[in-house]
């Protein structure tokens, strides 16, 4: 028995169709986005010492128990062998700031604050002493006209 193209790609349909309909769908939407994994340097030197230590057989038995892949155990063994794992959990993560006492951050804000109005305190002394210069000149220009004004005596 044969079966032409046409009725292949109806029967293809049909199952397109079937398969869409019937898959498991969650009643409350999708579902949450997973989060990154992050792991301490600790638990790399100890993973990596493990893996290392084991035999050709066993080392896929730890990949596996710790839900891990060889690329992650290479990774953090040449981070190991560069030094990079003595305080730092994660290269692509910043390290954190140790936290400042209450009183260091109220001293920053408010040398801050301190700047930024002696900043203010120059700007307006500037524009004083501008208006001051701007104000005689002014004052100098008035006199001149007064003088220019005046009525002359006429000749004789």
């Amino acid at each position: 028995m044969s079966v032409s193209t046409e009725e292949r790609r109806g029967g293809a349909r049909e199952r397109d169709r079937s398969s869409a309909s019937s898959g498991p769908r969650a009643a409350d939407g999708p579902s949450p986005r997973p989060s990154r994994r992050s792991f301490s340097p600790e638990y790399k030197l100890e993973i990596v010492a493990e893996y290392e230590s084991a035999l050709n057989g066993e080392k896929g038995a730890i990949l596996r128990r710790e839900g891990l892949y060889s690329s992650h155990l290479i990774e953090w063994a040449r981070a190991r062998d560069a030094g990079a794992l003595e305080g730092v959990a994660d290269s692509r993560r910043s390290p954190r700031r140790p936290r400042r006492s209450a009183e260091a951050a109220e001293l920053e804000r408010l040398r801050a604050r301190n700047a930024k109005l002696e900043a203010q305190l120059m700007t307006t002394r500037t524009a004083l002493d501008i208006m001051g210069k701007a104000h005689a000149l002014l004052e100098q220009l008035s006199e001149s006209a007064d003088d220019q004004e005046r009525p002359r005596p006429p000749k004789k």
